[in-house]
């Protein structure tokens, strides 16, 4: 995290505050109170939720804990809306999420006014530590619009009616990309992660810079898309056992999974459901929503690998973070075709082959938000580069996502890597 030093100015901060709350209130303004409570699965949460839980880190880390005579706006509410903070006690089951028909929407929205306005009072006058984690709620923030969006849709893919949030956008057709092109790596040591003297906001896992001794590799120069994933599919890749990792053949074989999640054949054309309702798969686009176990079978099936995360990481550090396809306003959000240069960021989040495990001298913070990250390194595999629900200026080259091996309800896709 940014350290005091670094410390952005009181005015900047309280802009860039109201304008990630504002992103928040324009991503859920088409729902309805039933649309905003559902929760379609146990790894989502209701929209309703991330809009208080997301309020509920900056009442209590900033204004319970640094405003003196600040008074709860609800005293039981913490109860509902902490997610998984120890030192703050028990709270509501997870799984239980989509019981809370109470408080409604517009309850949650008022909450959300009456935090902001006693935050935004108080922020000239909090000591610096306290602005240092009200940047870290903004990006927290972030990190919730993105689970927002694509919670919001598995609640709607569950739904008969398969409802968009919003209309589809109109698009430019794009020409199917040709082969992929290989990004030749670095050969030998290089420095990975965040360091001390870095610029700009990092979460904790994102350091201490350290080095890694990489071997000879090249990347590929552009995401694997729709239509090579279904060639996948038409040469019997989910039914080939040689492909898949022990347990990713064992989920395969549970779950019945032959295609990404939200894809469906029907009179032998593939569709796909996305924010904007059903529509059929659009070959040039990236492909999304796949797990790693898919991702390291493509990978085995087209003769190559997923790339480490100190490989990609090398290699995106020389682009721009800031571009690509990512979330800047509410409206359509889906990956689409790239007809121009190697683009790194946006579109679709990049398996690694990586675990996510501390790098070498992480010590997680003290206090509750020391549970931010740390207590997580267990089980799951690093992503990066962000994608197309990403709110822009949110990622970097370090930027470490992360899930468990078989979940794929979030904008994951597949660039493939390859030793020289």
């Amino acid at each position: 995290m940014r350290t005091e030093r670094d410390s952005v100015p009181a005015s900047a901060l309280a802009s860039r505050f109201s304008a990630v709350r504002a992103l928040s209130a324009e991503l859920v303004a088409p729902l309805s109170d039933a649309d905003a409570t559902i929760q379609s699965m146990d790894d989502a949460s209701p929209a309703k939720w991330h809009l208080a839980h997301t309020t509920w880190f900056f009442e209590t880390f900033v204004l319970r804990d640094s405003v003196p005579g600040y008074r709860l706006f609800d005293e039981s509410w913490p109860f509902l809306f902490n997610s998984y903070y120890e030192a703050e006690g028990v709270r509501h089951a997870r799984p239980r999420r989509g019981m809370l028909s109470r408080p409604s929407l517009a309850e949650v929205l008022a909450y959300r006014a009456a935090v902001d306005e006693a935050l935004l009072a108080a922020l000239p006058d909090l000591p610096l530590p306290a602005q240092a984690l009200i940047e870290l709620g903004c990006h927290h923030e972030q990190q919730h619009q993105e689970l927002l969006l694509t919670d919001i849709l598995h609640h709607f893919s569950v739904n008969p009616l398969e409802p968009g949030i919003w209309p589809a956008a109109r698009k430019v057709p794009v020409a199917m990309p040709g082969p992929i092109g290989w990004i030749e790596g670095n050969d030998g040591p290089v420095d990975i992660g965040c360091g001390q003297s870095s610029q700009g906001f990092a979460f904790d896992c994102e350091g201490p810079r350290h080095r890694q001794l990489l071997h000879p590799h090249a990347l590929a120069d552009r995401t694997v898309t729709n239509g090579e994933w279904a060639a996948f599919i038409a040469d019997g890749g989910y039914a080939d056992a040689r492909h898949w990792l022990s347990d990713g053949w064992a989920w395969v074989q549970a779950n019945g999974i032959a295609a990404p999640l939200y894809w469906e054949r029907s009179d032998g054309v593939w569709t796909r459901f996305g924010l904007d309702g059903r529509r059929p798969v659009d070959p040039a686009a990236p492909v999304t929503h796949v797990s790693f176990f898919e991702a390291d079978a493509y990978a085995s099936w087209a003769g190559a690998r997923l790339p480490t995360e100190f490989e990609w990481e090398a290699v995106a550090s020389a682009h721009d973070s800031l571009g690509g396809n990512q979330l800047d306003r509410a409206g359509a959000v889906e990956p689409r075709p790239s007809p121009g240069g190697p683009a790194f960021f946006g579109d679709v989040w990049e398996w690694t082959g990586s675990a996510y495990r501390p790098y070498p001298g992480f010590r997680a913070a003290e206090g509750a938000v020391g549970e931010y990250n740390g207590k997580f390194m267990s089980g799951q595999f690093v992503l990066r580069g962000g994608s197309c629900a990403s709110p822009r200026g949110h990622v970097r080259s370090s930027y470490r996502n992360f899930f468990y091996p078989h979940q794929r309800w979030q904008f994951t896709g597949v660039r493939l890597a390859k030793d020289l």
